[in-house]
């Protein structure tokens, strides 16, 4: 029996990605910091094990024996300090490649994003080859585009290693993004920015499994794969949709993209500046990421991968009905 190791097994992604391998016949190891989170991984079939993305020992122990590792644990948050983010995001990601050299598995797959691209140009129809910009905007778009680095330069004859950029994950059960957007709604935050009429990519959380199991089966190595669900969407369309499975009508409150921009300059200095420790309402990053068209192209994962987006827009909606 094959057999993985996950970091981020308790997460959303990680969650589906058990469930996606145990489907496929695979024994699955996942790190775990606590018991909260063992006790999740073990209820989908995985076998927890303990550690954090610090402890190489304990994510080398949980990887012998393994044919690929998944790495998806990150620090995503849209603020915060330089070293939270550097810590998990790019030593943690170091630690990973480490244990995995040690235990000599053979795959590996990073979860990677299309935010490493904010604070270039506007990030519409973009493939693979899209250069990152030298100067990224925030934290967690820096820090991630040097973990992909560091996998990247792992690549090697003894690991192969590989990165996925999904854009937007959404899906059933998500505990990320549409709780957020929900309680945003509930509470009168809400709006839209320029009536929400621009396009985004999208992927649902079973084609990013898909996409990361096909990396790790075919991927060639030191390559980057961005995954989607295929035709892009608009931004009102879609969200208005995902409002509707959890019995929730839109709201039509909007405002200038223009004023955003201003709004979010003028709130991220007052963080700054008031050394706030709650997380500020609307960042420069977040903006370029929801607030404007971000459309990406996977035609090489559907090229070298045989990668297929398994699951539709319109299935995944109706799963998530309430």
């Amino acid at each position: 029996m094959p057999q993985a190791f996950i970091t981020g097994g308790s997460g959303f992604l990680g969650r589906n990605m058990i469930t996606f391998l145990i489907n496929k016949g695979w024994k699955v190891n996942a790190l775990v910091r606590s018991k909260k989170a063992a006790s999740i991984v073990e209820s989908l079939g995985a076998t927890a094990i303990t550690g954090d993305l610090k402890d190489i020992k304990a994510m080398q122990d949980g990887m012998l024996n393994s044919q690929a590792v998944f790495h998806s644990a990150a620090y995503v948050k849209d603020w915060g300090s330089y070293q939270d983010f550097y810590q998990d995001n790019v030593i943690g990601t170091e630690n990973v490649l480490a244990a995995a050299c040690a235990a000599k598995v053979p795959k590996f797959v990073h979860v990677g994003t299309e935010a490493v691209l904010v604070g270039g140009p506007p990030i519409i129809n973009v493939d693979e080859t899209r250069p990152k910009p030298s100067k990224p905007l925030g934290l967690y778009p820096k820090t991630k585009a040097m973990a992909e680095d560091k996998v990247i330069a792992a690549n090697s004859s003894e690991i192969v290693t590989s990165v996925v950029r999904p854009r937007f994950i959404w899906g059933k059960d998500d505990t990320t993004i549409l709780p957020r957007l929900v309680e945003s709604v509930n509470k009168g935050h809400f709006s839209w920015i320029n009536e929400g009429k621009y396009l985004t990519s999208t992927c649902h959380v079973v084609n990013v499994c898909e996409g990361m199991f096909l990396a790790s089966e075919k991927g060639k190595g030191a390559e980057i794969y961005f995954l989607t669900d295929g035709k892009p969407i608009e931004v009102r369309e879609f969200f208005t949709a995902l409002l509707k499975t959890q019995g929730l009508d839109a709201p039509k409150k909007s405002i200038p993209r223009g004023l955003a921009q201003a709004i979010a300059s003028i709130v991220e200095i007052g963080w700054r500046v008031f050394n706030v420790k709650s997380d500020p309402p609307i960042t420069r990053t977040s903006l370029k990421l929801m607030g404007e068209e971000v459309t990406v192209n996977d035609a090489k994962a559907r090229r070298d991968l045989g990668y297929q987006s398994l699951v539709s827009i319109e299935k995944g909606l109706a799963e998530m009905k309430i």
